[in-house]
């Protein structure tokens, strides 16, 4: 009787994982639903496939990364501050977009966006930060809605 309990817990829990949809509705409101959307929504995005692994990521970090994308400004020449800003983000789980400054362009748009080209630098969504300081960028990720754990949510 029990085995019979746990394996009804197995498939339930194996039941569990749904596919989510994302898509923009008539009125341009964006909707992110368990449910397909209806039959005249051209565009739906499913953010995770059923059968195929999911990308490890907490809802919440789905959702503050599709709101607030993080960009992490680096370059060649910062060795040890720009790994640390890296480990940060990965000990976070944060999924992030590297920028290495490599050309005067880059240099151009970053000084455009922060004012000057000092790396690591750090943009969540409109918010910058100039420089490596661990607190005030897990403040930015914070209030972007980012976990502080790098744990998995169910």
């Amino acid at each position: 009787m029990r085995q019979l309990f746990i394996l009804g817990l197995v498939l339930c829990c194996g039941l569990a994982q749904a596919q989510t949809y994302r898509w923009v509705d008539r009125t341009g409101r964006t909707v992110i639903s368990d449910t397909p959307p209806p039959g005249q929504i051209r565009q739906v995005e499913k953010t995770i496939d059923e059968g195929k692994p999911d990308d490890g990521l907490s809802y919440a970090t789905r959702k503050a990364a599709t709101a607030f994308p993080v960009t992490l400004y680096t370059a060649s020449d910062c060795q040890s501050t720009c790994q640390q800003a890296r480990e940060l983000l990965n000990a976070r789980r944060i999924p992030f977009t590297e920028k290495p400054i490599k050309t005067a362009v880059d240099a151009l748009e970053m000084k455009q966006l922060f004012g000057d080209a000092f790396v690591p630098s750090l943009k969540v969504g409109n918010q910058r930060s100039r420089g490596f300081e661990a607190d005030t960028w897990d403040n930015l990720l914070d209030l972007a809605g980012y976990p502080k754990s790098a744990g998995k949510t169910p």
